[in-house]
């Protein structure tokens, strides 16, 4: 070994390539100290351009106006005067690069200017809706409009991104603003302290006011079931982009939560309801969801009566995941939200980036609904025929006033795909499950303007095969038996439970 290293000593080439090595380490180090001198002189001469808040009462109180933050918090007013010279273009671009760095080896830089040019609404600013705003703001969006009528209290510290307790009483959309300005001062933030609803809808999603530019993506954090729909609905019917998280609350394993299409969502009861809503609205599909597959179990936390002192406090309706029913205290684990939040904006990021993405497909299941839809129209017709004593002329033109959004609901929501008689999941059919005692046929108008109509609601129907319905049809829809005298009372009861529930959302058609 030791003549090996005295030939090496004395060959050189040997000593030439330990010289250029060494040669090359050196300049290198030179470079990355230079370029480092280069970074910390950038940071200093910003940090030491932020004038001095010591007797500065005038930008005192400007700040005030414009983030809220108290005399006493100097860090805040600096950030925030920080942030309007960002946000007016006096910063330097690369410190923005150095800090975006990892995202933009990950995402390309094309990748990340698409990023850094977006504009993204989110709606809804409490656990999952700050979470995802952090992630937003952190990884280089730009343009971020907050929607939340609420304020930061006590109870929103073990789930909420970034407040703290000088931050209780402040409107969250105004909270999210001072905090993450100290993070990302060059992101612009539109506030927007109220609560979404379908009327505002057009001036709330509008597009940014200085650029016109539409929003690249809407996120759905709203725990209200009516504002939820009425959202999600406005975006589909306009063509908005929009994502949706549904119930973080009683959910604990961070592995079930995934990103699926709406028609998809389960084991919820917001995601319940709001995909229930939007299938009698006719949305089915096209919605990405984030939910949670977890199953309950017992053990795990569930939902807690809201104690009656809390209702002489004011209208908590607004609470509930069903209108009209009472109010429940929700138990949120407090990094549920969070995975929720960081799930929903990582989507966002790669939608917009064009970063290749999945989720879960639909459930494809647009060929049963149309063959249900037609098993309902022909039933009508061939009741008003029995009605009429065989007269084929009379049902020719008759509509009915179901929509592939109902066959959706009812097959999929309320029968689970099965048949309510047997369980069975092959050849089914929708059917009534009484026999009508008056006309089906409603009409409007005379001669070629004549309209002809079912009365049919949705608590008339059935699920059932299309054997168990050739034997309904014959001894109760053209016979004299009642379904009572048919079936055992278990699917009578069961049956007759299922129409209750269907009423309870009908209205919303």
């Amino acid at each position: 070994m030791a003549s090996l290293l005295e030939r090496a000593s004395t060959n050189s080439r040997v000593q030439l390539a330990a010289t250029a090595i060494a040669s090359g380490a050196v300049v290198a180090g030179a470079i990355l100290g230079y370029q480092r001198l280069q970074r910390e002189e950038r940071i200093h001469k910003l940090k030491s351009s932020i004038p001095s808040l010591a007797n500065d009462n005038e930008a005192l109180r400007k700040l005030d106006s414009f983030g809220g933050a108290s005399k006493a918090d100097k860090e805040d007013l600096r950030n925030e005067i920080l942030a309007r010279r960002a946000q007016a273009g006096d910063y330097d671009d690369e410190l923005i690069l150095e800090q975006l760095a990892r995202n933009r080896v990950f995402l390309t830089p094309e990748g990340l200017d698409k990023l850094r040019g977006a504009f993204v609404i989110v709606v809804g600013c409490g656990g999952v809706g700050s979470h995802c705003t952090a992630a937003l703001a952190r990884s280089g969006v730009s343009r971020i409009r907050l929607i939340d009528f609420d304020q930061v209290t006590l109870s929103s510290l073990n789930r909420h991104a970034v407040a703290t307790l000088a931050d209780v009483g402040i409107p969250k959309v105004q909270c999210l603003q001072r905090r993450l300005l100290a993070i990302s001062p060059w992101v612009h933030f539109d506030l927007r302290q109220e609560k979404f609803w379908d009327q505002a809808a057009d001036r709330l999603l509008a597009p940014w006011k200085e650029t016109g530019r539409k929003p690249d993506f809407i996120v759905d954090a709203i725990d209200n079931i009516d504002t939820k729909v009425a959202l999600l609905k406005y975006c589909h019917d306009h063509e908005l982009p929009v994502i949706s998280a549904m119930g973080a609350g009683c959910k604990s394993d961070p592995t079930r939560i995934i990103v699926g299409d709406i028609g998809t969502s389960t084991e919820d009861g917001l995601s319940r309801s709001t995909r229930r809503r939007l299938k009698l609205l006719g949305v089915t599909k096209g919605i990405p969801t984030v939910y949670s597959t977890e199953k309950t179990a017992e053990g795990k936390a569930e939902l807690l009566p809201l104690p009656e002192d809390e209702f002489q406090k004011g209208q908590v309706g607004d609470l509930g995941v069903l209108p009209d029913f009472r109010v429940r205290i929700l138990p949120v684990l407090g990094t549920m939200p969070a995975v929720f939040g960081y799930t929903v904006a990582n989507h966002i990021i790669l939608a917009i980036t064009g970063y290749p993405h999945d989720y879960l497909p639909a459930k494809g299941r647009e060929k049963m609904y149309e063959g249900l839809l037609a098993s309902v129209q022909g039933g009508e017709e061939k009741a008003l025929r029995y009605q009429t004593g065989g007269d084929a002329s009379i049902s020719v033109g008759l509509k009915t006033p179901i929509t592939t959004g109902d066959i959706a609901f009812l097959a999929e929501e309320i029968y689970k795909g099965r048949s309510a008689i047997t369980g069975l999941t092959t050849r089914l059919i929708l059917t009534r499950w009484r026999k009508p005692t008056h006309s089906i046929m409603v009409r409007i108008g005379e001669g070629s303007n004549e309209q002809k109509s079912s009365n049919l609601k949705l608590t008339d129907l059935v699920l059932m095969t299309k054997e168990e319905g050739a034997r309904h049809d014959k001894l109760i829809l053209r016979g004299d038996q009642q379904p009572e005298n048919v079936y055992d009372l278990t699917v009578v009861a069961k049956v007759e439970a299922a129409l209750k529930e269907i009423a309870l959302y009908e209205k919303y058609r």
